[in-house]
């Protein structure tokens, strides 16, 4: 037996999920996903890094600081076409390993009064995470505060940023069988496997929710959505003063298909093989967090591919002027992350990732969305 087949079969988690559906019954996809990620003693963020080469997934920043150094300098726009405050919250929900935050506040330097406006909160739940982001941060010349939610942030003139985050939030899912719509649950199957199941009784008046007609959905449709929550909340505070970025993967309209995936070790893994010790995710619906972030009284702008939002900013420029101060090795890599984290084929980054920049009604577009 291979080790990571001895870690799958001692799982914390999968042991204490086969307790409660044994208990319960079976449970739906956004409680799986939920107790994998999230449990506090052995869920997946509390008890790993699971970023580079060492983890699990590479996100944006990871890649290369061409991708931070040119949101610090789309914060510090943002900041000056809201009246330059004294005061200016920057604010990253699940931060990773602090390296987008670490590039923006070194691209800040470059104005010096954003620079000292500039005060710095992380929200961020898992314990390994913010000891390495305490480290990645530890010479940024900022006071970092700690929170575990955005509630408990201050409600000051803020700029908000959210690279990865929402497609880590648990996700509920319907599957249609007959004319009715079902909750897509998690159960113990043969041989004492977790497997996919649903419901028995029908979600009520479910395709009223729906963004679109539920009756052109062809059997075995599968749906997903997640609690607005987080959405309203980042709505609410943007409407107030402020303005937002977030970056994920995901698509632009609300549509049917199961995106619902795990990563383990740089692949796609079975995600119910596992429980706790995969990433798990599902593709954000871009058009559910407009609306969500809209209701609050926050405008949004329509969502770009990250390729195109990264192209509108000048990376480009950028790589050229980092490669003017490197070897031929270190040109050839600024080359291979520029096309990383730009490139439009169906499944490149720059396509698949999709931004979408919110800010109070007052302020003009955002950088990048005003073209």
């Amino acid at each position: 037996m291979t080790v990571a087949a001895v870690l799958d079969a001692t799982s914390p988690v999968k042991t204490e999920i086969r307790r409660l559906i044994r208990i319960a019954g079976p449970m739906p996809v956004s409680q799986y996903m939920e107790l994998c990620l999230s449990h506090p003693q052995h869920g997946y963020y509390a008890t790993r890094d699971p970023l580079g080469q060492a983890g699990d997934f590479t996100t944006a920043p990871e890649i290369s600081q061409m991708f931070g150094e040119l949101i610090g300098l789309w914060a510090a726009s943002v900041w000056q076409s809201m009246g330059t405050p004294n005061r200016i919250c920057l604010v990253e929900l699940g931060p990773g390993r602090g390296t987008m935050m670490a590039d923006i506040l070194r691209a800040a330097k470059i104005l010096p009064a954003f620079d000292e406006a500039i005060s710095v909160h992380l929200v961020e739940t898992s314990p390994a995470l913010r000891e390495r982001q305490r480290e990645k941060l530890s010479d940024a010349g900022k006071s970092i505060v700690w929170d575990d939610r955005l509630d408990n942030v201050p409600k000051i003139p803020s700029i908000y940023f959210a690279n990865e985050f929402f497609d880590a939030l648990p996700v509920r899912q319907a599957i249609k069988h007959g004319n009715a719509w079902h909750e897509r649950t998690v159960e113990i199957g043969t041989g004492d496997k977790l497997q996919f199941g649903c419901a028995p009784d029908p979600l009520t008046a479910f395709e009223e929710t729906i963004p679109f007609d539920a009756r052109l959905a062809p059997e075995g449709s599968i749906f997903e959505w997640r609690s607005p929550y987080s959405a309203l909340e980042l709505g609410r505070r943007v409407s107030r003063h402020g303005a937002a970025l977030v970056v994920d993967y995901g698509h632009t309209r609300s549509a049917v298909g199961d995106t619902f995936q795990a990563v383990r070790s740089h692949k796609f893994a079975d995600p119910l093989a596992s429980p706790g010790l995969a990433d798990l995710t599902a593709h954000v619906d871009f058009e559910a967090l407009a609306d969500a972030i809209s209701s609050m009284g926050a405008r949004a702008e329509k969502p770009l591919d990250q390729g195109t939002f990264l192209k509108r900013l000048g990376i480009a420029t950028r790589a050229t002027a980092l490669k003017a101060n490197t070897d031929a090795s270190g040109a050839k890599a600024i080359d291979a992350a520029l096309e990383r984290l730009t490139a439009m084929e169906k499944t490149g980054m720059g396509h698949l990732f999709k931004v979408l920049g919110a800010a109070q009604k007052d302020l003009p577009a955002l950088p990048g969305f005003d073209a």
